[in-house]
């Protein structure tokens, strides 16, 4: 009797730090489905700044109240001409394309929001963390990178994404 309730309590203490994590998430200010409006990078030192998918950049991030996240955006695309993307038209598509998937993290009080990724369109990010600073004004989400190599040009730059709330 007294080996059951050892047993009883060891699975409860176990499964409390993922109930108390489902439940934090329930309550972030960022939970919830963002669409972007905007996708600027700057570089790192000229301060230049530039349309990382373009000047209509499409797509949305959404934070589950259960910690899951995943993020798609897509820059200025063409449609395949034909039923079946020809391999120049399918080097276009996919590079006008970022999309990934996985868990967060929040830290409210730095007003940081970490990406941890379990799967990538791009096979480097796979595994990864990564860190934005975020903000929140009314329905509008900013995220910004910390200074790092840019995906795409693998430029220094720092990435700043503007979301708006779905409703």
């Amino acid at each position: 009797m007294c080996m059951n309730r050892a047993a009883l309590l060891i699975l409860v203490v176990a499964a409390l730090p993922w109930r108390v994590s489902a439940q934090a998430h329930q309550t972030d200010p960022i939970v919830g489905t963002w669409k972007v409006l905007s996708y600027i990078r700057e570089d790192i030192p000229s301060g230049a700044k530039s349309d990382v998918m373009g000047a209509h950049p499409a797509g949305y991030i959404n934070y589950g109240a259960d910690g899951r996240m995943m993020v798609i955006i897509v820059g200025d695309r063409k449609k395949p001409v034909g039923p079946v993307a020809t391999a120049d038209e399918a080097k276009a598509l996919i590079s006008s394309l970022i999309s990934y998937a996985g868990t967060y993290t929040v830290n409210s009080e730095a007003k940081t929001v970490t990406h941890h990724i379990d799967v990538s369109w791009d096979e480097s990010r796979t595994g990864e963390s990564f860190e934005r600073t975020y903000r929140l004004v009314g329905d509008r989400l900013t995220l910004t990178t910390r200074p790092s190599k840019d995906p795409v040009t693998g430029k220094e730059s720092v990435r700043t994404l503007i979301f708006e709330k779905v409703k």
